[in-house]
């Protein structure tokens, strides 16, 4: 059993999603490739992208399909 993407896109969303995923007991990971911190001259904002259990899905994808109608 492995992670899958279920999301990838603006960090505000991303963290709406997340909130919403653990409101239903739902572990999400959340992977942030930015280097603002690192590189502050460097402005290139990556997609956060957000991570479920395969044997989550099931649950998770009615949060996912509701999320995805109301933006």
């Amino acid at each position: 059993m492995g992670l899958i993407k279920i999301f990838s896109g603006d960090v505000i969303l991303a963290v709406t999603l997340k909130e919403k995923l653990e409101e239903a007991n739902i572990n999400v990971v959340i992977r942030d490739n930015n280097q603002a911190n690192v590189l502050p001259s460097i402005q290139t904002v990556k997609p956060v992208e957000l991570f479920i259990q395969e044997v989550d899905f099931g649950k998770a994808n009615p949060v996912i399909e509701d999320f995805r109608l109301s933006i």
